[in-house]
């Protein structure tokens, strides 16, 4: 909520910039991912002017592909995990010694370089090791400055109302669903997988300006320059209490200066220690979502389609956009009802009870199996799964980020939102490395 003598958030613009800004930082990396089809044919030692349905259909024959092509997914996610997870944590120590504005226009600058060399690799002939090693630079550096990006927009997002947390999660949800939308376009056109290519990568150039140039307009905005103000302002009542009974015991007894401030560290540590519940359902949510999602979901099989148009777009449409849509909905549901509340014991409940998602989708019918039968085999089945796990995925990851900054003092908020920033990427990490487990099993 906002306070009462807070100016209001005039035509929304505080709200549609965060919207925009949540958008700027995954919409990148989702087109990356997208084009997943066009780095593997890159890396091939036959010719590359393939269509999106040629290079489709000739994954579903025999494994032809050589040592690059095969190791690719699985070196990506490496390579986007790891400086995912180091940097989410570097940025929750460097975030009070960088300032906020270096550490968000930075990186989206170091974003748009790599993507803008993207885009023009597209149009370079290179040999697939040379063009592998690039590429797995770029995604080291697109997910390094993007773990900054992230955690300084949860910390940013955290000084306001717990409401304006939610058009930021409900931007980088919409990202996912255009890719998605975007992958079956270029199924659907046939067009030729550089032409896609390089049309997603002028796209994400193009919204990491628009993410630029609104993050510039937001000082301007006098709802936003009253939170952060606010936010800059003394300490609150209550920790300046605490201060005060600790310089006076400090005078009476001689205290020296040294444990003085030892008891003001760990003072501001129990602050950041009441967000833990928080923290851990956020990790916990993706860890099992991405267990689960790609690794397991894209290997269903269709039992409806009998190599008929269905058996072609079953995935693009059933997994990668339906899971993006109600990911997006759940997220954006959070402007409207939050339940159940910050302190309420079935919000950590509910995030619990995600677990049985992993061995729903592992009964379904995944192909290839050797271990797990399936028990879940028409496509109904694992499409009312994916819509369940997808929309809960969304929703409790967005009350989590939006309470855990509001369960501290308001100048402990952007830490707070950096730290839950961390265990988000924690539960990305986490969810990566179960993924292998996961689909082993089956």
């Amino acid at each position: 909520m906002t306070a009462i003598n807070a100016p209001r958030d005039k035509y929304n613009a505080v709200w549609i910039i965060f919207f925009i800004m949540g958008l700027g930082t995954l919409l990148p990396w989702n087109f990356f991912m997208t084009a997943t089809m066009y780095f593997t044919s890159r890396l091939k030692d036959l010719p590359t002017n393939l269509t999106s349905s040629q290079a489709t259909k000739e994954t579903d024959g025999r494994d032809t592909r050589n040592v690059l092509e095969s190791k690719f997914n699985s070196l990506m996610t490496l390579c986007a995990m790891v400086p995912l997870l180091i940097f989410t944590c570097l940025n929750s120590f460097i975030h009070q010694r960088i300032s906020q504005k270096l550490r968000i226009t930075g990186s989206l600058t170091v974003i748009f370089v790599v993507f803008l060399l993207t885009a023009v690799l597209v149009k370079v002939n290179m040999a697939p090791m040379p063009f592998f090693s690039v590429t797995m630079i770029e995604i080291v550096c697109i997910n390094s400055f993007g773990a900054i990006l992230q955690g300084s927009l949860f910390g940013l997002a955290g000084i306001l109302p717990a409401s304006y947390t939610t058009p930021f999660m409900s931007g980088q949800g919409l990202a996912g669903a255009f890719a998605a939308f975007s992958m079956i376009c270029a199924l659907a056109s046939g067009s030729a997988l550089q032409d896609s290519a390089f049309g997603y990568f002028i796209t994400a150039c193009v919204v990491i300006l628009l993410a630029i140039m609104s993050y510039f307009a937001l000082p301007r905005m006098e709802f936003f320059q009253y939170y952060i103000e606010t936010n800059q302002s003394r300490p609150s009542a209550d920790e300046e209490n605490k201060m005060g009974l600790l310089k006076k015991g400090a005078q009476s007894s001689c205290m020296p200066a040294r444990i003085l401030k030892f008891q003001t560290i760990i003072m501001k540590l129990n602050d950041i220690l009441t967000i833990w519940v928080m923290a851990m359902s956020v990790c916990f949510i993706f860890t099992v979502t991405i267990g689960t999602f790609p690794a397991v979901t894209v290997e269903v099989k269709s039992t409806v389609a009998n190599g008929g148009t269905w058996e072609t777009y079953f995935i693009p449409v059933a997994c990668f956009l339906l899971f993006n849509v109600m990911d997006w909905a759940g997220r954006s549901l959070t402007a409207v009802c939050m339940w159940p509340g910050k302190d309420s014991i079935w919000l950590p409940v509910l995030v619990a009870v995600r677990l049985i998602f992993i061995p729903l989708f592992m009964l379904c019918n995944v192909q290839p199996r050797y271990y797990l039968p399936v028990l879940f085999s028409h496509d109904a089945w694992y499409i009312i799964f994916m819509i369940i796990f997808s929309f809960s995925n969304g929703y409790l990851a967005s009350l989590c980020m939006c309470f855990g900054p509001k369960k501290v003092p308001p100048h402990e908020a952007e830490t707070a939102g950096a730290v839950m920033a961390f265990f988000l990427s924690l539960g990305l990490a986490l969810g990566a490395a179960l993924s292998f487990a996961t689909r082993a099993i089956v």
